[in-house]
């Protein structure tokens, strides 16, 4: 996503963007953190909004007002700034579950669960209402669920600015529709709303303003019902590990808040009672902090000698500051690279793709793996195998599922030698790995894999299994370990793991954990992986480190990386491999190193300069199949060079504004994991900020085409590579197209 900041298109204000939470009514919610480890909630106002006569003067105001509230189940202010050119509102970062997505992925909330989300709504409401002020956009949208209730922002931005100003009366009006919402999906039925609830929630939804109940009249009619006290979390264990795997990401509350308890006191539904709760430690596979320098053009420095330090990962001893230059006329300038500098930048131009085939299924996919000749399309109700050329369906359905699906936090699919891998669920069995051979699409194998870690008698953590990817005949599976009953701080490690499982037949062959292994890649050939870690706040350096599959799991060298918070997300690797080398972000995240995979020597490094000063912060690399080319995204560019000694061979750079009307960017640059960059035998695909596919010839850096699609889901359409087709799902639609656009 692209924004404006001081540090670039990275940040709004003083936080660096971590990635996109929802939308609520047009505007986009970020969770973000601060340069101290503070995590926060961002809230980017809509241009059209902003543009409102005395629209800042009334949200400054409003700000102002809202710092004095606080509440068990509000989201306190805690910054904003009215007069930036897209004013923005930061809310106390709280882990959670936005209430549409529990419900659209899990159904119907119970009745204990519909009372707990009734009574700390209307507790919000109560406190919202006793100053003076109106929330004005209660809705499934804003409503985030939590291990300890719901939350929604001390400040609601219509009903602090809206024109005409909304009533106490309508955020009622909102609540019993969002309680209605929770009670029976998309459909609104009153008969679906508990016994207990109907008449109050009923009321809340009269037409008439007057007759709707106040927030103080609703939560005492819940008190005095006197019904028993919830036993255990107020939330289905679906939700929870749901939850566990949304926030994985983001990090948890950071320990500059002070040291109290970041749980409020817990909702209370009875007299003298309360719902027990258990706190669940979240951030596990967080902390990807999004930093500067996205547009910066690149100037190159550095060659084959060791950091000063005499490693990989420190400042290089060779690095020069960049020359100065002229900057373009745009949030985050750049500029043109001198001749000096090695190949002029290619700005990406291109026709707009030809489909070679598309079709609409009736369930959305979830996830997408294609070989040459068969697509793997998941949906949560079934698994279908497509052929390649036609789209027409080759095989009988299986009843694997994945729920959840392909993330900026997961990527459940894998395919080698003829064989696809899944981590799925059936009607029956839940947490598999399984095995498809994609000549027939029957299940070779399917094995269960324990999602619990038992300590002491009783379940320690969790496993969240976030990323799948196979080496010769040996399928990973990666992720992190979620402490259910620890303590979590942002200075602090967590752990994550590495399972190794006999790709013939499924049988685990060990395992390993710990506190140093967070991000994993898994080359496509040989025994050495590579693991790094951090902790989010990144007051400490990260660690990168090579983990011996020949030896199982035991860990090799390592090295230390300074400014490298982001080394702490799951999920799609942040590092690359290519031609026996490993490939990744040190320095103060400008530099990048090519180290020998096996002993960890280094092979040289080249460090990226912003010729317009800035700080630059090169994204995540990734090479092409043959492995003589390793492509670095930095903003708006992305550079190709040799894998052998890192000369620059072209710079491709976007232009035009991103989605929110800033200067674009490529997704791979911002190092929050997630597949967004992979490579054919001769052909790049990126995804850049205008939520745009671009095809790159990869011998000349030249736009082959470029694909986009206005109907796409908020978070963007999935995609993946196959052969010599890029296969691209938005919604229900497929959609095939060849590399070269023929």
């Amino acid at each position: 996503m692209d924004h404006p900041g001081a540090d670039g298109a990275h940040r709004i204000g003083r936080y660096a963007l971590l990635g996109r939470q929802s939308t609520v009514s047009g505007r986009e919610v970020f969770a973000a953190r601060a340069d101290d480890g503070l995590l926060v909630t961002v809230t980017v106002v809509g241009p059209r909004l902003a543009a409102d006569p005395g629209f800042r003067d009334r949200f400054r105001a409003a700000v102002e007002a809202a710092r004095a509230l606080s509440g068990a189940f509000l989201a306190p202010v805690v910054d904003a700034d009215a007069d930036a050119p897209v004013p923005w509102l930061a809310t106390e970062f709280t882990a959670g579950l936005p209430l549409r997505q529990a419900v659209d992925r899990h159904g119907p909330l119970s009745e204990p669960a519909l009372r707990v989300l009734a009574d700390g709504l209307a507790r919000a409401l109560a406190v919202l209402h006793a100053a003076g002020t109106v929330h004005g956009e209660v809705s499934p949208d804003s409503v985030l669920l939590t291990m300890d209730g719901p939350r929604i922002s001390a400040l609601g931005i219509v009903g602090a600015t809206g024109r005409p100003a909304p009533s106490p009366a309508d955020d009622m009006f909102g609540l019993g529709s969002t309680v209605l919402f929770a009670a029976s999906g998309d459909e609104p039925d009153t008969d679906a709303l508990p016994a207990s609830l109907r008449e109050v929630i009923g009321g809340c939804l009269y037409p008439e303003p007057p007759d709707r109940p106040t927030a103080e009249q609703l939560v005492d009619y819940l008190r005095r019902q006197d019904l028993p006290a919830l036993k255990g979390s107020w939330l289905p264990p679906a939700v929870t590990a749901d939850m566990a795997a949304a926030t994985a990401a983001v990090g948890s509350v950071s320990a500059g808040s002070g040291g109290r308890d970041p749980f409020p006191p817990p909702p209370v539904i009875a007299a003298g009672t309360g719902v027990s709760r258990r706190k669940l430690i979240l951030g596990l596979a967080g902390g990807a902090a999004v930093l500067g320098g996205a547009a910066a053009a690149l100037a190159l420095s550095g060659g084959s000698s060791p950091a000063s330090d005499g490693r990989a990962g420190g400042p290089g001893s060779t690095a020069r500051p960049a020359s100065p230059s002229g900057t373009r006329s745009t949030p985050a300038s750049s500029a043109s690279p001198s001749s000096t500098d090695g190949p002029e930048r290619i700005v990406l131009a291109g026709p707009d793709a030809v489909k070679a085939w598309s079709g609409a299924g009736k369930h959305a996919p979830t996830c997408l793996e294609a070989s040459d000749k068969v697509v793997m399309v998941v949906t949560g109700t079934a698994t279908s195998f497509l052929d390649a050329a036609t789209g027409k369906s080759v095989f009988p359905r299986l009843n694997t599922t994945s729920d959840l699906g392909t993330s900026s936090l997961k990527y459940p699919t894998a395919y080698a030698d003829g064989v696809f891998y899944l981590l799925c669920d059936t009607p029956s069995r839940s947490g598999l790995l399984a095995a498809f051979d994609a000549a027939s699409g029957k299940v070779k194998w399917a094995t269960k894999m324990a999602d619990t870690d038992p300590g002491g008698g009783t379940h320690a953590a969790m496993y969240l299994s976030d990323y799948v990817a196979v080496a010769g005949d040996t399928v990973y599976v990666c992720g992190g370990l979620l402490e259910l009953d620890g303590k979590f701080s942002t200075d602090s490690p967590s752990a994550g793991y590495i399972r190794a499982f006999d790709a013939a037949t499924g049988k685990g062959l060990w395992r390993v954990k710990g506190t140093d292994i967070n991000n994993v890649l898994v080359p496509p050939s040989g025994s050495h992986l590579l693991a790094t870690s951090a902790v989010p706040s990144g007051k400490k350096p990260g660690r990168v480190q090579m983990i011996d599959a020949g030896r199982k799991g035991a860990r090799g060298w390592h090295v230390s990386v300074p400014d490298a918070a982001f080394y702490f997300t799951t999920g799609w690797p942040l590092t690359c491999y290519a031609a026996g080398l490993f490939l990744f972000a040190g320095g103060k995240g400008d530099t990048l190193f090519a180290v020998d995979a096996a002993t960890g020597s280094e092979k040289w490094h080249q460090r990226f300069d912003a010729k317009n000063g800035d700080q630059v912060h090169i994204g995540a690399p990734f090479a092409g199949p043959d492995g003589t080319t390793v492509y670095v995204p930095v903003g708006s560019d992305l550079a190709a060079l040799a894998t052998a000694d890192g000369t620059l061979r072209w710079v491709a750079t976007l232009d035009g504004a991103g989605e929110m009307g800033i200067s674009n960017m490529f997704n791979a640059s911002l190092r929050t994991s997630g597949m967004s960059a992979r490579c054919s035998a001769d052909t790049v695909f990126a995804t850049d900020s205008a939520k745009t596919l671009w095809a790159i010839d990869a011998a000349t850096g030249r736009a082959r085409w470029r694909y986009s699609d206005p109907g796409q889901p908020d978070v963007g359409f999935l995609w993946t590579v196959g052969g010599d087709h890029v296969f691209i799902a938005s919604h229900l639609t497929l959609t095939a197209i060849a590399a070269h656009g023929r």
